[in-house]
């Protein structure tokens, strides 16, 4: 079966960039190989977001801030897939992707901004995780040899 790479893009790529990587290359379909990325890199990953992602199987030596840059490179893996996951990034010009990715934009509201008990900051890295989740499942399901960018903004717009 053929993997696709996807590389999930946010800001920061520190919680919501960090979190598509992670449920992207631990699918339980395995067509998918995740990737991250920002265009200002933070030094860390937010740390609720690098604990769900070893909870769901990622390597913690694979979880690190890095700039979308390393990505356009030419020793780089293809990307079949480029997701935006914040509105700030989805508005920034972003690098030439070698290849002809299809690209999408599905936002999601930032959880590492939530304040509030650990309860309730932990909720909203959930509620982004489970709404990454609906969509990649929905990913999954299509004809993904097929797909172009319009129908991966499809989904943004049935999850």
């Amino acid at each position: 079966m053929k993997q696709y790479n996807i590389l999930f893009l946010c800001t920061h790529n520190s919680a919501r960039s960090i979190l598509g990587e992670a449920l992207a290359s631990t699918h339980p379909s395995g067509q998918f190989v995740g990737y991250s990325a920002g265009s200002t890199p933070g030094s860390s990953i937010n740390p609720i977001a690098g604990q769900m992602a070893v909870e769901m199987g990622m390597d913690p030596a694979k979880l690190k801030s890095k700039s979308w840059d390393v990505f356009g490179l030419p020793d780089a893996p293809k990307m079949d897939f480029i997701i935006t996951v914040c509105d700030n990034a989805a508005g920034e010009q972003c690098p030439f992707w070698p290849g002809t990715p299809a690209t999408a934009h599905w936002g999601f509201p930032d959880p590492s901004k939530v304040e509030g008990t650990d309860m309730e900051k932990k909720a909203a890295f959930v509620e982004v995780m489970n709404g990454l989740k609906k969509r990649i499942d929905i990913l999954a399901a299509m004809p993904l040899e097929k797909l172009d960018s319009m129908s991966l903004k499809e989904i943004h717009t049935k999850s």
